[in-house]
């Protein structure tokens, strides 16, 4: 065995793409190594690695393979020491028949670049096989007549090695009348001649039996035999000739079994048994033998067996024409078998690669090889895919292709392509090949997590339990994996102010919302927050959304009476002069609630009256009227109680005592204590004392009370202003409410007056009161005036 370093001459440059990093061996020719045949599996053939110029790491690194043409593993490359070794015996006769020299062809794949370097083995021939003869014995029939010198053709003996192992000399046993020329073919094969060295005589010998030696150039020299019997005959004077003495003829390798190839035809002039010709073939390879079928009478020679232009392109028939007499004729045929599109293309994928991540645009998939073992316009092939997908192919040497990506691809909007690579050849009828192939698109984090909405707004009922689940957010990410699962948390409140932490709380896994304690609308009507979303791809996305909740009011405050106040010392009293006509005011009471909308209307109704029918409260906005006129014989002294209730569900009350006081004029006031029966007899005097100190009394306890709600309120509404504003309900109120502010239920036709003098500690309170025209002119000059005494004293 020898490892060659012998060039074939310079037929063609070996082309590599430059792929990838752009790096390409340039300058190698198809180098040539030698190996003989049945040496054992695992023998060195070559240093690829030296031949190459390559590191033996490299070698590794770069992945090289070797791949032979007929897909066969008849070598190995060893990847640690870069030598190239058997990877099983070698039968040459099996690789290659009688096809002299015996070259297996293969290619040595790189990649990293690609790289494609092309070598032949040249598989060498030793004396393995004997000569051997088709038929063990051969009979020939010689007319005595014969005259010396006369050549009679021997069949040829077979041996399945090649070159000078193959039969190179014939010789026959020892005689007095024959000895063995051997001659030589036009394709180099020898075959042996009978040649007569003296004349027969039947009489004295009529048959002989001699033995023919095959023998081969080996070393040792191998040898075949076959006994030869030799058939004295009378006198045969005219050999069969042949019409022609070379045969051509084409023949499709489609052909059915059966098909006539050929009718060759001899003619011998003598009559009789002389005259009578058997055909026969004279050298039959077990090829031949096996594929044609010679009609010993009529000369046809007809298939029975298909033909493959790819296994064997071409045959020689050599056909002898023998008549009774003993004399014979040949001829020889040449069959050619012609191509037909019978092999659809072949397709070996080299490498794959999937799935292949998003956003890496001009990235390697797969390296394939396509074959068609047809020739000329049958074996020459096109490659193709789908139009519609963003892939390319490109050649690459030795029909080799690269599929790669056209540019970035996008795993949202296809996460999967089904590609599949055409193979069509140019012969008629067209056969393609189609290979399908699956490439995954892996996921990158390109996509930030995204809101379904970009701001939420929320609503919860004021004394609403702790933990209360308020509602959700959602966001989803269009990546897989981890880069889309998605985490919530609350980000920092744009307003330092705003206690958040202690507000609402969110579950990172689902967007849950909740509430952390109860909340209060006349705290806090509404507030907002940002809440974020987060993936956990490397580096993480995000995105956030604005949160708005507002707090709805529920119905938890009572109604509050601003006026008259029920916390005194002394009880309120009205007086009404005994002259006011019906519809006369007499009081007003004020209330408000600490509710809003609904919760906040406010109705009022008499709910109790020493004298029932002599006044009125009116629903809207708690005026106390008189009913009718008055008389003399109506008690002094009335109690009232009037009740305050909102339109909540259900709805809250208050209520407030009244005390009025039925006088004839505020020029004679007259206040007693409604607790004191005996006061009616005490002299005016002290009643005046009485009365002055009582409504001192009244508006400081009241300018107290208003004070005290103003300021309330005040902070009320700027803790509330400090987070967002709260929504009214919208709307006209119902017919019998009134609607509260934070001013209280005045009517515009009314107005309190209050003032705080700090030097005197003096509170004073006005309570202005219509004009009725339907008043008498003298006493309302008289009411007039004592009432603008009253509130001035």
């Amino acid at each position: 065995m020898e490892a060659g370093g012998e060039r074939f001459p310079k037929q063609r440059q070996v082309l590599i793409l430059f792929l990838l990093l752009g790096v390409a061996l340039a300058g190698w020719e198809s180098r040539r190594y030698f190996v003989m045949e049945e040496t054992e599996s695992g023998s060195f053939v070559a240093n690829l690695a030296k031949d190459l110029g390559l590191g033996v790491g490299e070698l590794a690194a770069r992945e090289a393979r070797v791949v032979s043409e007929d897909n066969e593993p008849w070598l190995q490359l060893d990847l640690q020491t870069g030598e190239l070794i058997l990877s099983e015996k070698l039968d040459r006769e099996e690789m290659c028949g009688p096809t002299d020299p015996c070259v297996m062809h293969f290619q040595v794949l790189l990649k990293k670049p690609l790289g494609v370097f092309r070598a032949e083995l040249l598989v060498r021939d030793i004396n393995d096989h004997s000569p051997e003869f088709p038929e063990k014995e051969m009979t020939l029939k010689i007319l005595e007549t014969s005259p010396p010198g006369t050549v009679f053709p021997l069949k040829t003996a077979q041996d399945l090695d090649v070159g000078n192992n193959n039969i190179q000399n014939y010789n026959i046993s020892h005689n007095s009348y024959f000895h063995v020329s051997t001659r030589n073919w036009g394709d180099g094969r020898k075959y042996p001649e009978l040649v007569l060295d003296k004349e027969l005589d039947r009489e004295e010998q009529a048959e002989l039996r001699l033995t023919l030696t095959a023998l081969d150039g080996g070393s040792p020299p191998r040898s075949g035999t076959a006994q030869v019997r030799i058939l004295v005959l009378d006198v045969n004077d005219n050999a069969p000739e042949f019409a022609q003495t070379h045969y051509q003829v084409q023949v499709p390798e489609n052909s059915p079994v059966g098909t006539l190839v050929v009718k060759v035809s001899a003619r011998d002039l003598d009559t009789g048994t002389n005259g009578e010709i058997s055909y026969s073939l004279f050298y039959s390879s077990q090829e031949i033998s096996t594929t044609f079928e010679l009609s010993s009478i009529s000369g046809e020679v007809r298939l029975i067996k298909k033909l493959d232009f790819e296994t064997i392109s071409s045959y020689e028939l050599y056909i002898d024409a023998s008549d009774g007499g003993g004399l014979s004729g040949k001829c020889s045929v040449s069959i050619e078998v012609m191509d037909v599109n019978d092999n659809s293309p072949e397709l070996t994928i080299s490498s794959l690669t999937s799935p292949i991540p998003e956003n890496s645009p001009e990235t390697e998939v797969a390296l394939f090889r396509i074959r068609d073992r047809d020739s000329g316009d049958n074996g020459r092939m096109t490659c193709s895919i789908q139009d519609d997908l963003p892939f390319l192919l490109k050649p690459s040497a030795e029909n080799f292709y690269t599929l790669v990506t056209n540019g970035a691809l996008d795993r949202e909007s296809k996460a999967q392509y089904n590609i599949t690579i055409t193979v069509t050849d140019m012969g008629t009828p067209r056969l393609k090949t189609e290979h399908n192939i699956t490439v995954l698109v892996s996921d990158v984090n390109d996509n930030a997590p995204a809101f379904t909405q970009t701001s939420y707004t929320l609503s919860v009922r004021e004394n609403n339990s702790p933990a209360l689940h308020i509602g959700t957010v959602r966001a989803t990410d269009r990546d897989a994996g981890a880069n889309a699962q998605v985490t919530y948390s609350l980000l920092p409140p744009l307003d330092a102010h705003v206690p958040l932490a202690s507000l609402v709380s969110i579950n990172p896994d689902n967007g849950h919302l909740f509430a952390l304690r109860s909340l209060d609308y006349e705290a806090l009507r509404a507030f907002e927050f940002r809440v974020g979303a987060a993936d956990r791809g490397s580096p993480a996305l995000s995105s956030q959304a604005l949160v708005r909740v507002l707090v709805a009011d529920d119905n938890d405050n009572a109604p509050f009476v601003l006026y008259p106040l029920q916390n005194a010392s002394a009880p309120c009293t009205e007086l009404v002069p005994r002259a006011a006509e019906a519809g006369y005011l007499v009081t007003k009471v004020v209330a408000v609630d600490g509710d809003s909308g609904q919760n906040a209307w406010l109705s009022y109704q008499l709910l109790k009256a020493t004298e029932p029918g002599l006044f009125g409260v009116w629903a809207h906005n708690g005026e106390v009227r008189t009913a009718r006129l008055l008389s003399e014989r109506d008690a002094a002294k009335h109690r009232l109680v009037v009740l305050v209730k909102d339109n909540g569900e259900p709805p809250l009350s208050a209520s407030v005592t009244l005390h009025v006081l039925l006088v004839d004029g505020f020029s004679q006031p007259y206040l007693p204590a409604p607790e004191a029966e005996a006061a009616d007899a005490a002299p005016a005097a002290p009643l005046t004392v009485y009365l002055v100190v009582a409504l001192a009394s009244v508006s400081s306890l009241f300018l107290f009370s208003v004070l005290v709600f103003v300021a309330v309120r005040l902070c009320r509404r700027g803790g509330a202003a400090s987070v967002g504003r709260c929504s009214v309900p919208e709307g006209p109120f119902p017919g019998h409410l009134v609607d509260v502010s934070g001013t209280g239920t005045l009517s515009q036709s009314y107005q309190y007056e209050v003032c705080l003098t700090g030097g005197s500690g003096c509170n004073e309170f006005k309570f202005l009161k219509p004009v009725f025209h339907n008043i008498l002119e003298s006493d309302l000059g008289r009411k007039s005036e004592g009432s603008s005494a009253f509130q001035n004293s």
